[in-house]
């Protein structure tokens, strides 16, 4: 799947979030955006997934060359758009076999049938080290920060999604459980050739994903972009030295 982010705006109620965001992200490759806090990061997933707290006022969002603009969140989904949640919700009531059996069914003409279902998502679940028995709890109900991430993995295996964003996927996660969520994606990558954006503060995750591109957000949009050195830049310099970049740049147009 080819993403396109094309000179986006996007306001929640009077107070600008994204400005001039560009980005293209082609099938088969990891992008990762960095960025201090408060830059639009976040934003950005939920924008893309549809969320009706905020309002894109200008620009577009392109999936193989066509507007999703006004498609709802579900639609999306549909699609074949996966957000893993920075902060996994609990939903109780509603047990992970069940979601996930709906969530399947939703994208396909005919039912799954269940003996298949079962199979594959044991499969998951023991990719993941989770015993199989969590499929039976209320989604994410009394799961660790780690376990919910996991969760959030066998969700993204078992659903099948063409483009991932990884919203601070390294948060809540051991050194041990963040190498063995890393490879399950990858895993998934190679077999589905999918196109994966992550979020995330540290560079500690960039060694096991490799990513093809990194990107820099500062002042509501992309200020750099590089590979892998630039995560080593960032580690030795902070984000200052882009942030005072940026804005050397926009005194230079305004003055232009």
């Amino acid at each position: 799947m080819d993403i396109e982010i094309k000179d986006l705006e996007v306001k929640i109620k009077d107070k600008t979030v994204l400005k001039g965001f560009n980005l293209n992200i082609k099938k088969d490759e990891i992008h990762v955006i960095m960025g201090p806090n408060g830059v639009g990061k976040s934003t950005l997933s939920k924008v893309i997934m549809g969320s009706s707290d905020y309002k894109v006022v200008k620009g577009d969002i392109l999936v193989n060359k066509k507007s999703i603009l006004n498609l709802t969140t579900d639609e999306r989904a549909r699609l074949g758009i996966f957000l893993q949640f920075q902060n996994p919700i609990d939903v109780e009531g509603v047990t992970n076999q069940e979601f996930l059996k709906m969530a399947i069914n939703c994208r396909r003409e005919t039912p799954i049938g269940l003996y298949d279902f079962i199979k594959e998502l044991e499969t998951n679940y023991k990719d993941l080290n989770f015993p199989k028995e969590m499929m039976h709890r209320s989604i994410n109900q009394n799961f660790s920060g780690g376990e919910k991430k996991k969760n959030e993995i066998i969700q993204m295996k078992t659903l099948k999604p063409e483009f991932l964003i990884l919203d601070e996927l390294d948060s809540g996660l051991d050194i041990d459980s963040l190498k063995l969520v890393c490879e399950n994606v990858l895993e998934y990558k190679k077999e589905s050739k999918c196109s994966i954006l992550l979020i995330t503060h540290y560079s500690r995750i960039l060694k096991y994903l490799k990513p093809d591109f990194i990107h820099i957000v500062t002042g509501c949009k992309v200020v750099k972009t590089g590979d892998y050195t630039l995560a080593q830049e960032i580690e030795e310099k902070g984000y200052k030295v882009f942030e005072s970049s940026a804005k050397k740049q926009e005194e230079e147009k305004i003055y232009e």
